[in-house]
């Protein structure tokens, strides 16, 4: 069901997200973000001179790469159009998260390395999905390989109370992993 019918209004700001996950035949994992932002009027910009209308004024690419326990083995991160002459002076901290592993305590690690002026607000916003993502990529097909043992125990911390729906006493986690379900 769509959201209901606004006012009339004027479209000013577009932020487009695309985040994807993809199977190394090595074995890891890539996870992928770009993002874009794009304003529907044009305006001048000291650094780039004039950005037209659907120009992006921020663009972004993160890449996490990850072995089968969510270990971050590399990361690399690209700022391509940006406000400020030296935005892209920082994307090469992003290698910092290489040892951290996606799961219980990734934003609080995060943080530690990348927040405020230790990075880019916004490739730091898209590290979180980016864990979502690996989460959503992974399992799956982690679950199908033959001795990869059980899943369940591994990803257990990954889903349960991250939202109502994985409650630890609701029926998702009553129906998907009965040994860790708190319900009656």
């Amino acid at each position: 069901m769509p959201l209901s019918a606004s006012v009339a209004r004027e479209k000013i700001h577009t932020r487009n997200i695309e985040l994807t996950g993809y199977e190394r035949e090595d074995g890891l994992w890539d996870i992928e973000a770009h993002m874009t932002d794009v304003k529907t009027y044009g305006f001048d910009n000291k650094f780039r001179g004039r950005v037209n209308p659907g120009d992006p004024i921020h663009e972004m690419w993160v890449r996490l790469t990850v072995d089968q326990s969510f270990m971050v083995v590399d990361a690399e991160a690209v700022t391509e159009n940006h406000p400020l002459e030296n935005c892209p002076n920082i994307t090469s901290v992003y290698k910092e998260l290489i040892g951290i592993r996606i799961g219980r305590g990734w934003r609080r690690a995060i943080n530690e390395k990348v927040r405020g002026r230790l990075g880019c607000t916004h490739i730091t916003e898209l590290l979180q999905q980016l864990a979502t993502v690996s989460f959503q990529s992974m399992i799956g097909r982690l679950k199908k390989k033959e001795g990869h043992g059980d899943p369940a125990a591994h990803f257990k911390p990954l889903i349960i109370n991250t939202c109502h729906a994985w409650a630890d006493d609701g029926e998702a986690v009553k129906d998907h992993f009965p040994d860790h379900y708190k319900g009656d």
